[in-house]
């Protein structure tokens, strides 16, 4: 079974944060992007994009952590962290290649985002839908069609000259 995970299209995020808002208010009770489990990353000055966990199919998070705090649900994917075992040593911080893995401000333990139950507030209350659930599978057939039409537009805008 193929999970999903939350994906940000660079093309229609405009770097709002609300998404950080949004789930700090929702798993923390307050406002602060430092307790959010997805984070808005300015790439360049005009490109934007949030990160969330990938749920990848092998986690180096999870292989990582010498405590055995990390696990992986078996229905949804999702990385949990046993809070009891969890020292705040941060190796799975290192692994994670994506960098959705944080470390809590107050509490000194990993947390990751667990997709609210398969209902990701920030996913639904994202003001210009640049966030979105996606398997591996339609991630890949979304960057097929985007390469395909910039090689297209590419072609049309160089036969012009």
């Amino acid at each position: 079974m193929k999970h999903k995970c939350i994906v940000s299209d660079p093309e229609k995020c405009t770097g709002c944060r609300i998404c950080e808002l949004v789930c700090s208010g929702v798993k923390e009770g307050g406002f602060s992007p430092l307790a959010s489990r997805i984070r808005t990353v300015r790439i360049e000055p005009l490109i934007n994009t949030s990160i969330a966990c990938r749920l990848c199919e092998d986690p180096k998070c999870v292989k990582s952590c010498p405590r055995k705090a990390l696990g992986v649900d078996e229905n949804t994917g999702v990385i949990i962290v046993d809070e009891d075992r969890c020292d705040g040593c941060c190796w799975c911080i290192e692994a994670c290649e994506f960098g959705a893995i944080f470390l809590h401000s107050e509490k000194k333990k990993a947390f990751v985002c667990d997709l609210c139950g398969m209902d990701p507030k920030c996913v639904e209350l994202c003001p210009k839908d640049a966030l979105s659930l996606m398997t591996p599978e339609e991630i890949g057939q979304k960057m097929r069609k985007r390469a395909t039409k910039n090689f297209w537009q590419s072609k049309l805008e160089h036969s012009k000259k």
